[in-house]
């Protein structure tokens, strides 16, 4: 699995993030105060969950690692072979150049037994059957040859890797080895942070946030903190406005009456009517 890089948390301290994670998910079923691990979620659910969350997690041990850090640096800074007894292990990694012919060595490894033993089988198959059908024939004796040099070449093959997993697993044995004795030759400042961080990490990260999450499985990360609901959403301090017809208005004076003027038309009369 594949771990979200938290910004204060150095690529190198990532395994023994992912280390103290696991141990704390091993022994989770010992603490009274995760019994929910298991009904709630299981423990791949809570690491899938703690790894989204590094950035989190590792927050509440920032002193510690910042701590830890600067002694590891100043010890860096140390020549070799003065103080500390010139640990060379915390130099951190170093390039070589045996990469690329590693790369190449494992792809012949693993290419070789295949393409040898392909070879052997067609070649015996066509050798035997050329002299099946023309038992004098010389080119099926030498079809056979050829499929039985290849053969052999297919085993040697796979005897090789063999061996070379074989001394693969015991450097890599020798190499934890190593690494558990450079351990515990940490002078005692940089052992001391180490540890404090170590403890942090797991009292005030990583413990904390598998109870919220057992608490409320369905919170994601930063929902937890601070404390809220994750499905609640804030209420915007603007309301609709109130929209009112005109007669609701809280005292309506009298609205104005109109009355159409009396139009009378002219009397009008014939020459009789003439006025005097």
């Amino acid at each position: 699995m594949q771990m979200t890089s938290a910004p204060h948390l150095l690529a190198e301290d990532g395994p023994e993030y992912e280390r103290i994670l696991g141990d704390a998910l091993r022994h989770a079923h010992e603490r009274p105060d995760l019994e929910g691990v298991g009904d709630r979620l299981n423990t791949e659910q809570l690491r899938t969950m703690a790894q989204g969350a590094t950035a989190l997690i590792t927050a509440a041990a920032a002193a510690e690692y910042e701590h830890y850090v600067k002694a590891r640096g100043e010890l860096r800074r140390t020549p070799a072979g003065e103080g500390a007894d010139g640990l060379p292990g915390l130099d951190g990694p170093q390039s070589t150049s045996s990469g690329s012919g590693a790369g190449i060595g494992a792809v012949v490894t693993v290419l070789t037994p295949l393409l040898a033993g392909t070879a052997a089988l067609i070649f015996l198959l066509v050798g035997y059957l050329l002299k099946a059908v023309s038992p004098s024939l010389t080119f099926g004796r030498s079809m056979v040859t050829a499929g039985w040099f290849f053969a052999c070449v297919a085993a040697a093959a796979i005897l090789v890797a063999a061996v070379g997993l074989l001394v693969t697993a015991l450097r890599n044995g020798a190499t934890s080895l190593a690494a558990e004795e450079e351990e515990q030759e940490l002078p005692e400042e940089v052992a001391r942070a180490r540890e404090a961080w170590r403890h942090a990490l797991l009292e005030r990260g990583i413990l904390p946030f598998f109870r919220d999450a057992l608490a409320d499985p369905t919170a994601g990360p930063a929902a937890r903190t601070p404390h809220r609901s994750p499905n609640r959403i804030p209420k915007i301090g603007y309301s609709r406005p109130d929209f009112s017809g005109p007669d609701d208005g809280p005292a309506a004076g009298p609205r104005p009456t109109f009355t159409s003027p009396d139009f009378t038309s002219p009397d009008f009369g014939g020459p009789e009517h003439q006025p005097d």
